[in-house]
C-alpha cells in the first residue's frame, strides 16, 4: 500500500478538488479503452483473427513485420497501460 499526504497553502480543502481530477482522469482513460478497443477490433476483423490469436502467433515469430502489425502491437499495448492505470485510479480510497 502507497500513502500520500498533500499539503497545500490554501484554505480550499483539497479532497473534493482531487476527487474530481481522479474523476476525470478515470473517465479519459475508459475513452481511450474504447477506443483503443474499436481499434483493435478492426484490425480482427481486417485479419480475422483474435488479438490473443495474434499476440501469440506475432510473439512466436508467425508474421513479417509490417506497419498494420506494428499498430496492432502498440494498441494491444496501451490497452493494458490504460486498463492498469484505471485499476490503480479505482484503487484510490482516501482517508479523511
Amino acid at each position: 500500500m502507497t500513502e500520500l499526504t498533500l499539503i497545500s497553502t490554501h484554505q480550499r480543502p483539497l479532497k473534493s478538488l482531487v476527487e474530481a481530477a481522479l474523476a476525470n482522469e478515470l473517465r479519459l482513460l475508459q475513452a481511450g479503452v474504447q477506443r483503443t478497443e474499436h481499434r483493435l477490433g478492426e484490425f480482427e476483423t481486417k485479419y480475422q483473427l483474435s488479438t490473443p490469436e495474434f499476440i501469440r502467433r506475432y510473439e512466436a515469430d508467425e508474421f513479417e513485420e509490417t506497419l498494420d502489425f506494428a499498430e496492432w502491437i502498440g494498441e494491444y499495448r496501451l490497452l493494458e497501460k490504460l486498463r492498469e492505470k484505471i485499476d490503480i485510479l479505482q484503487g484510490i480510497q482516501f482517508a479523511n
